[in-house]
C-alpha cells in the first residue's frame, strides 16, 4: 500500500517541517497520486473537487522547482476569478513560509493597475493571476516569462466558460517551450481536452473519485412546476432549514438577480454574486457571507469559485446542472472537513433527462421529496449571527489584527469571544462581530484609536 506520509516525498527538510506545523500530516488522495509525478517534473492533469487538497499539491510542485536566489518569474498560476487567485496565493504563501525572501505576486483584474506595475518592477518568483490581466501585462512588456519553469492552470474549465480562450492562447505562446505543465480542475469537460492536448507532454492523469460522501451530505430532490414555484420552494426550504449559511446555485445571472430580489423582498438576509458585479461589491459580498453576516448567497457557478467558507450548512440547486460533475462540485461545498451538510435540488418535469444523468453518475435513485408545508413561512426569519464592520485602515497604515482585537476588547469594549474573522487589506480591514454587540464595537473603533490614529468605521449593509 502506498504511503501517504509527506516525509516519503523528496522535498527539502524546511518544507516538510513547515507542513508539520500546518497540520498537514498525511497526503490527501489527490496529493498522494499526483505529487510523486509532479516532483519528478512530469506534466500532470489532476481532477478533484473543492477541498481535495489540489492547491497544496501544485504549490509544493512549483516550490520544489523554485530557485529562490534567481529573482525572476519561475512559476505562473492562472485562475478564473480574483477570489480564487487570492485564495491560491494565500495557500502558496502558507506552504512557502519556511522559504526566506520568496515573493508571490497576485495580478488580477478589478484592482488598480498602478500598484501591480510597481510590484512587477521589483520582481517576483511566483505570479498568480487571472488570464485577462496577465495578458495585459504581457502585451505591454511589463511581465516576462523567459525564466518560467512551471505553468499551472487552476479550474481551466471555468476559464474557458468565461471567454478567456484568446488570453490563454497569447499566454501559452509567450511561455518557454521547455517547462512543466500542471492542470488542476474540479471537472474536466470536452472543451478542456484540446488545451490539455496542446499543452501537455505525456501527462499523468489523476482522477480522485468525486462522488459525494453519503455520511456527510444528505441529498433531497423536489419537483416543481415552473420558475414561480421554484422561488416559492426556495423560501420553504430556507424557512424549514433555518440555516446560518446557504448557497443557492442558479444557472444564469438573470435568475440570480431575480431570486435574490424576491428573497430580499420577503425579508431574507440575502446577497447576489455573479460576474457583472463590480470587484469591490464582489469582495464585500464574499466577505460578508464568509463572516456569516449574511445567511443566503445566490450565485452562479463561476462567481462562486474561490468562495472560502469554513462550514456551509446547505446548498440549494435552483436548477439541476446539465453536467453531473458540476452538481457534485456544488454540493461538495457543504459537509466539508468532517462536518455534515444538506443539498436540496429543484427540478421540473422537463428536467428528468438531467436527473437520469445524475442517477447514473452517482449510482443513486432519485425519489422526489415533498416540499415543506406552507406553514413554515409563518416562522420568524433567520437573522445573521454576525455583523461585518469595515475599517478604513489596513496593512499600509501598519494596522494589524492584534491592534483591532485589542481595541475592541479594551476597557468598556466587548469580549474576545464576540469577535470573529479579521481580514486585512492594504487600506482596509473587515471584522466580524456578533450582531448583539455590533453597535458597541462600532462605537469603540470609531471613537477610539488604532496605532495612535482615528479611522472611519461602518457596518456593511
Amino acid at each position: 500500500m502506498q504511503s501517504t506520509d509527506f516525509s516519503t516525498l523528496p522535498l527539502n527538510s524546511s518544507l516538510l517541517d513547515n507542513l508539520k506545523t500546518l497540520g498537514y500530516d498525511e497526503m490527501t488522495p489527490i496529493q498522494a497520486q499526483s505529487l510523486p509525478a509532479i516532483l519528478e517534473g512530469r506534466d500532470v492533469i489532476a481532477q478533484g473537487k473543492t477541498g481535495s487538497g489540489k492547491t497544496a499539491a501544485f504549490a509544493l510542485g512549483l516550490l520544489h522547482n523554485l530557485d529562490v536566489k534567481k529573482f525572476r518569474v519561475q512559476s505562473l498560476v492562472l485562475c478564473p476569478t480574483r477570489e480564487l487567485a487570492d485564495q491560491v496565493a494565500k495557500e502558496i504563501r502558507k506552504v512557502a513560509r519556511s522559504i526566506h525572501n520568496i515573493k508571490v505576486l497576485t495580478l488580477c483584474g478589478g484592482t488598480p493597475m498602478g500598484p501591480q506595475i510597481g510590484s512587477l518592477e521589483h520582481g517576483a518568483h511566483i505570479i498568480v493571476g487571472t488570464p485577462g490581466r496577465i495578458e495585459d501585462h504581457l502585451s505591454r512588456g511589463r511581465l516576462k516569462l523567459d525564466n518560467l519553469n512551471t505553468l499551472v492552470l487552476d479550474e481551466a474549465d471555468r476559464m474557458l466558460e468565461m471567454g478567456f480562450q484568446s488570453a490563454l492562447d497569447l499566454i501559452f505562446s509567450l511561455c518557454p517551450q521547455k517547462r512543466q505543465n500542471l492542470l488542476f480542475s474540479a471537472t474536466f469537460p470536452d472543451a478542456v481536452k484540446p488545451i490539455a492536448k496542446r499543452l501537455m507532454n505525456d501527462p499523468l492523469t489523476v482522477e480522485v473519485a468525486s462522488t459525494h460522501d453519503n455520511s456527510s451530505i444528505t441529498q433531497s430532490f423536489f419537483k416543481v412546476d415552473d420558475n414561480r414555484h421554484r422561488a416559492h420552494a426556495v423560501r420553504l426550504l430556507l424557512q424549514h432549514a433555518q440555516s446560518e449559511s446557504t448557497v443557492v446555485f442558479c444557472t444564469t445571472k438573470r435568475d440570480v438577480q431575480e431570486l435574490a430580489h424576491e428573497l430580499k423582498d420577503y425579508g431574507f438576509s440575502v446577497l447576489a454574486l455573479h460576474g457583472d458585479l463590480e470587484q469591490r461589491d464582489r469582495d464585500q459580498t464574499l466577505v460578508r457571507f464568509a463572516n456569516k453576516s449574511v445567511n443566503v448567497l445566490v450565485a452562479t457557478d463561476v462567481a462562486a469559485r474561490g468562495l472560502d467558507v469554513d462550514s456551509l450548512d446547505a446548498v440549494i440547486n435552483y436548477h439541476v446542472s446539465i453536467d453531473p460533475e458540476v452538481h457534485v462540485h456544488r454540493i461538495g461545498r457543504t459537509g466539508r472537513a468532517g462536518g455534515t451538510g444538506k443539498a436540496y435540488s429543484l427540478f421540473a418535469e422537463k428536467e428528468y433527462n438531467k436527473i437520469g444523468r445524475l442517477e447514473e453518475f452517482l449510482n443513486i435513485t432519485v425519489e422526489p421529496t415533498p416540499l415543506p408545508d406552507n406553514s413554515v413561512l409563518d416562522q420568524p426569519l433567520q437573522k445573521p449571527a454576525m455583523t461585518t464592520l469595515q475599517i478604513d485602515g489596513g496593512k499600509k497604515q501598519k494596522v494589524r489584527a492584534g491592534d483591532i482585537l485589542g481595541a475592541l476588547t479594551s476597557k468598556g469594549g466587548i469580549a474576545g469571544s464576540d469577535v470573529g474573522k479579521i481580514q486585512l487589506g492594504d487600506n482596509w480591514a473587515y471584522v466580524a462581530i456578533k450582531s448583539k454587540v455590533a453597535n458597541i464595537a462600532l462605537k469603540k473603533i470609531g471613537e477610539g484609536k488604532l496605532k495612535g490614529r482615528t479611522f472611519r468605521v461602518r457596518k456593511l449593509k
